[in-house]
């Protein structure tokens, strides 16, 4: 698809573009037509494969939209329905005889509006998912109909000087013709005709307008096109304070500077809206005289903190925005950002089309708050990975920063959020990047993604961002600069001189447009994207996503060849890694590879002797999936072992959950084993289970990542649609929300988050898990994992055993404890007496254990500071018989949190603002033990005596 319209601001961008979309044949009688008058569309049956579609019994619909007579105000017929499930109004009637379908419709009816300039429609499947439907169509309202065939409208044309143009046009009736140039009339037929022909030679660059006018009733069309006289004298030195991009001056907020990488174009225009849009010499580039790829121009007399908008305009006629702009607006997606998600959006211009750049000097530096963040060392690292469409109600980044203290709670050290660059639509994974170096404004404002990012890091958790590197669509300015436009409507495939992108996909995962890492133009492009984001976002690191796609070694279809070692791939990946560094010392470097160990092991070992090194993803979704079903086929999850993989260093990042992976609780649900009353299909059985998988993969030393929601035991498939059902075309749609169905006052639910956060506590608080040394064993359901430090002092914690039953009955596991004596169960702080190496510790199902040669010395505290308050009170001290009685007044709902003396969070308990008391059943022993309620506004807390 070309054009992208107001269909595709309601679908996710990935799947604007895929592969099931079919061009149609297609006739409207009559050919030209009023607004007012009946139309039939005609569609060729020939033309479409239905079982592409999955159609049945020809069940075709019309999608329709309209738009003004400027080509603006876009909006939806009123009977479409829905996308995934099509309103019957629209559908297309078959005729067997013929092989056609037909649809009738008056269009200012149909589309229930007047002053209709164009009508546009496609044909779809009733559910439109997975792009099964035709290209666009639009068609021009009016009888009167006028074809500019020479030169294109809106185009500019180079011209040396004593050079003529061509114009030419027709018209469906007898017309008058008026042709002005720089608003003097130049030529004229005043005689009806339905031919125009005339060769205009002009003396100086201009824009011209050609008027033809229907005499019967005066109803006329204008077209507009510009003229560049090429005098040969643009060529200068570009100023030493210009780079590619848009430059400002901190001294001088009047002036700013514009300059282009365009190989192979003879001249550069900038048009925007300090120059009314028009072509003129004044805003003509000069070409750089050391590097004629180079166009460059200075702007003078700026408004200081004014916002402009501004494309370059090239001599074939081609207007795009420029590629480093940090915000861009788009005709297309902008009509649908909310206020509240980007307020004061700069409007789009009138009368223009494509994305446009904003320029503003005198902006003011956002101020950090946090300007000495201290990292956390990469084989520490505890992701929690995060699409923010699916993670708040809001979908933008206030709502993220508000949510930082639910994040922090889990005791994570990073975020990781998937793309945040400017991507075609609103709705989307992110995958489908046009500009790399633009915040996609969806979800929010520059200023806010600092005061996130700001937040993070006073909160002590680093941000990485997901990018991709390997491609962009056909939104992006190197693709359209230099694209095969055959339809005349801005887009379409690469051309073979592109210096940027190949013409075909040199990779067997290519989606969009396959960028040339070969090409030092889109090396220098990935290098100034990589510094932008770090050095104006403060972000701490990246994960590149799909860098199998960075060679240029294999073909489309040769899955072998992209999966296989490429020397290229490795050459240009490290010179990406090196220069990350060399922005940025201690930048985080994440490959998602997933290749062979030889090419991940450069990865990892690659400098780590400088105490650098890069983290490739290491997918072990399948096999900890198997052990939480109960099957022990396929789970041995050993892979997660640094030196399985010939690593030197635990550098392999481990997750069971990613943003591309199914749910482990969904397959839990969906599948688990079962054995008698033991059954895994059972929410509270699995959530149980999880508890034991976070243990066995959060504990072993190396990064980690965590998938949003996992910590809740979120069980809505990877697949699920926006009406609750699952598909596979619906990989990509909207998912339900944990905050909005009451996940966080759901006490099993609220039980694991609190287990897990406890254990990654655990994890990051003592040095014996940050080391090298660890065996694990697995495949049997009965996982032992051994980790040690000899560099501790024997009186410390220094050797950990982790086990976990994820069979279905009770099972007696041997974990092979290194010496005998008092063990400790690092969660709850109760003692194990080994008296042999072989002794064993019967686990029931779904139980974990994680018991350390000594106790747990962070936690070894009872300096608790209580905050008493008569808004709190426990009724009952001590509390008999596990009931504990408390009374409190609140205004908003709450949680509250039983703790040990020692600071470990046991139970926690919903409570809400308005029942004003609750007796709750603990199993806890007899003991001491602190209440904390806690609400969005306080902290209060008790002690209690449990008897």
């Amino acid at each position: 698809m070309k054009k992208f319209y107001i269909l595709c601001l309601f679908l996710l961008g990935l799947v604007c573009l895929s592969a099931q979309q079919q061009d149609i044949a297609y006739q409207i009688s009559p050919s030209t037509f009023n607004e007012d008058e009946a139309i039939i569309i005609t569609i060729n049956g020939n033309s479409i494969d239905e079982s592409l579609w999955d159609v049945n019994n020809h069940a075709l619909y019309l999608w329709a939209w309209s738009l003004g007579l400027n080509g603006q105000n876009a909006q939806n017929a009123p009977s479409n329905g829905s996308w995934t499930n099509f309103s019957e109004q629209n559908k297309l009637t078959y005729h067997n005889d013929t092989d056609v379908y037909t649809f009738s419709m008056n269009p200012s009816t149909f589309y229930n509006r007047t002053g209709i300039g164009q009508i546009g429609f496609l044909i779809k499947a009733k559910n439109g998912d997975g792009d099964k439907k035709s290209q666009d169509i639009l068609v021009d309202v009016g009888r009167f109909q006028v074809n500019l065939v020479s030169p294109q409208e809106n185009s500019n044309t180079l011209l040396n000087i004593g050079e003529s143009l061509n114009i030419e046009a027709n018209a469906s009736q007898p017309a008058i013709y008026e042709l002005r140039y720089n608003n003097d009339l130049i030529h004229n037929i005043t005689t009806p005709s339905t031919v125009y022909n005339y060769s205009f030679s002009p003396t100086q660059s201009g824009t011209a307008i050609l008027i033809v006018r229907n005499p019967e009733n005066n109803e006329q069309v204008s077209y507009e096109f510009s003229i560049t006289i090429d005098s040969g004298d643009f060529n200068a030195a570009i100023p030493d304070w210009m780079i590619p991009g848009i430059n400002y001056l901190d001294n001088d907020p009047t002036r700013a500077g514009l300059a282009i990488i365009a190989p192979g174009k003879e001249s550069m225009h900038v048009i925007g809206s300090f120059n009314n849009w028009q072509i003129s010499d004044t805003y003509r580039m000069y070409r750089d005289t050391n590097n004629p790829d180079l166009f460059w121009i200075e702007l003078n007399n700026l408004t200081p903190q004014q916002i402009y908008t501004f494309q370059y305009y090239t001599h074939d006629n081609i207007k795009v925005a420029d590629p480093y702009s940090p915000i861009v607006l788009s005709p297309y997606d902008d009509p649908y950002i909310e206020s509240s998600d980007y307020p004061n959006l700069p409007a789009y211009p009138d009368g223009q089309d494509f994305e446009v750049s904003v320029l503003q000097t005198g902006q003011e530096d956002y101020n950090w708050q946090v300007t000495n963040f201290q990292r956390p060392e990469k084989e520490n690292l505890i992701i929690y990975e995060v699409l923010i469409r699916d993670f708040t109600t809001e979908k933008n980044f206030q709502s993220l920063i508000d949510k930082i203290p639910y994040i922090k709670n889990l005791n994570v050290n990073a975020i990781q959020l998937m793309p945040i660059m400017e991507f075609d639509g609103n709705n989307s994974w992110g995958y489908n990047p046009s500009f790399h170096y633009a915040l996609d404004k969806a979800y929010g404002t520059q200023e806010k993604f600092k005061e996130f990012v700001d937040s993070a890091h006073a909160n002590g958790i680093a941000v990485i961002l997901d990018i991709a590197l390997n491609h962009a669509t056909g939104r992006n300015p190197y693709v359209r600069l230099w694209n095969e436009d055959t339809s005349g409507d801005g887009y379409g495939p690469v051309r073979a001189d592109n210096p940027y992108f190949n013409t075909t996909p040199r990779h067997s995962y290519n989606v969009f447009e396959d960028f040339n890492h070969q090409s030092t133009y889109t090396q220098y492009y990935v290098k100034r994207v990589i510094q932008h984001w770090i050095q104006e976002y403060n972000i701490d690191g990246f994960r590149w996503d799909l860098t199998k796609g960075f060679t240029q070694n294999c073909s489309a279809n040769d899955g072998n060849c992209t999966n296989a070692y490429q020397q290229d791939r490795v050459d240009v990946l490290k010179t990406y890694a090196d220069y990350q560094w060399e922005v940025d010392a201690t930048s985080y470097v994440i490959f998602e590879q997933l290749g062979t160990s030889a090419e991940e092991r450069e990865w990892a070992n690659y400098r780590n002797n400088e105490g650098k090194g890069i983290l490739p993803w290491n997918n072990l979704n399948v096999v900890f999936n198997q052990n939480t079903m109960g099957y022990a086929d396929n789970s041995n999850f050993n892979y997660i072992h640094h030196e399985i993989k010939t690593f030197d260093k635990p550098f392999a990042l481990s997750y069971g959950e990613s943003h591309d992976e199914e749910r482990l609780m969904f397959k839990n649900l969906a599948y688990g084993n079962s054995n008698g009353t033991y059954d895994i299909k059972d929410l509270s059985t699995a959530l149980e289970r999880q508890k034991a998988y976070g243990a066995i993969l959060l504990t072993v030393p190396g990064p980690k990542m965590i998938w949003q929601f996992g910590e809740l035991g979120y069980e809505f498939s990877i697949n699920t649609c926006e009406d609750g059902s699952i598909s596979n075309d619906c990989r990509l749609s909207p998912k339900p929300i944990a905050f909005e169905m009451n996940y966080e006052n759901d006490t099993d639910r609220m039980n694991l988050y609190n287990v897990w956060a406890d254990i990654i506590q655990l994890r990051l608080n003592n040095e014996v898990f940050h080391t090298d040394t660890y065996s694990i064993t697995s495949g049997n359901l009965l996982p032992i994992i051994h980790i040690w430090n000899n560099d501790l002092p024997q009186d410390e914690l220094n050797h950990v055993v982790v086990i976990a039953n994820f069979d279905v009955v009770s099972k007696a596991i041997t974990p092979n404890f290194p010496n005998t004596g008092n063990w400790y169960n690092l969660m709850d702080d109760t003692v194990v007496n080994v008296n042999s190496s072989n002794q064993s510790i019967t686990l029931q199902p779904g139980e974990f254990r994680i018991l350390g040669n000594n106790q747990d010395a962070n936690l070894a505290t009872n300096d608790l500071e209580l905050n008493h308050n008569e808004m709190f009170k426990v009724v009952q001290n001590p509390a008999k018989n596990g009931l504990v009685q408390i009374a409190y007044d609140i205004d908003t709902d709450g949680i509250l949190e039983i703790y040990n003396l020692q600071g470990r969070k046991l139970e926690t308990y919903a409570i809400k603002a308005n029942a004003n008391s609750r007796t709750l059943y603990t199993r806890l022993k007899s003991g001491l033990y602190v209440l904390n309620l806690k609400t969005h506004q306080s902290v209060l807390n008790q002690k209690i005596i449990i008897q």
